[in-house]
């Protein structure tokens, strides 16, 4: 059976990898291939596969032409580099595509302000929530705490929101497109 019998044959060839563009994909070929001057492969796209296992299974079912394919993961698309490397996928990988696309761009923007080194469960612990500005923002923290309500009525005309946002955002927040965390976390 040919590579491409192969992907209509797991249901990977309905749509063009294009009429996919937010889909979580990689680009899966061999390092037999590749040094003998090919780059056969086909793009996968992760969300199709529920764990690891059936991903892996598929792969070699895609690549059954050699005894032990060695897979190469040429290009990657619409996940976080971190989980990409050509020779494997992270293990976290699994776990981020099944996020809903809300908590997907969460988690980049936590990524964005604390760099790789982070898990899913790092961003949802240290996640405060989604605001239009960082007054928006301590607004909302004032409300919540009651530090607002202790603040004589006659002195809050003269409280500087811009300036209390700044002092957060300086020590105790960090932000991305809109995300805000509690950078003590």
């Amino acid at each position: 059976m040919s590579l491409l019998q192969e992907i209509e044959t797991h249901g990977l060839a309905k749509t063009t990898f294009n009429d996919n563009l937010s889909r979580p994909a990689v680009y899966v070929g061999t390092y037999a291939k590749y040094n003998n001057g090919s780059i056969q492969g086909a793009w996968v796209y992760l969300d199709d596969f529920s764990n690891e296992e059936e991903f892996y299974a598929f792969c070699h079912e895609l690549h059954k032409d050699e005894e032990d394919p060695e897979f190469m993961f040429q290009d990657f698309e619409n996940f976080p580099k971190e989980y990409y490397s050509e020779s494997s996928l992270s293990d976290e990988i699994w776990e981020y595509i099944h996020l809903t696309d809300d908590d997907k761009m969460m988690f980049d923007a936590f990524v964005d302000c604390f760099g790789s080194d982070v898990t899913i469960e790092n961003a949802r612990e240290a996640y405060y929530g989604q605001y239009n500005s960082d007054e928006d923002m301590a607004w909302e923290l004032l409300e919540s705490t009651g530090d607002l309500n202790a603040m004589p009525e006659n002195l809050r005309f003269y409280f500087d929101i811009e300036k209390y946002a700044r002092d957060l955002m300086m020590s105790d927040f960090s932000a991305s497109n809109g995300f805000y965390f509690n950078s003590n976390w």
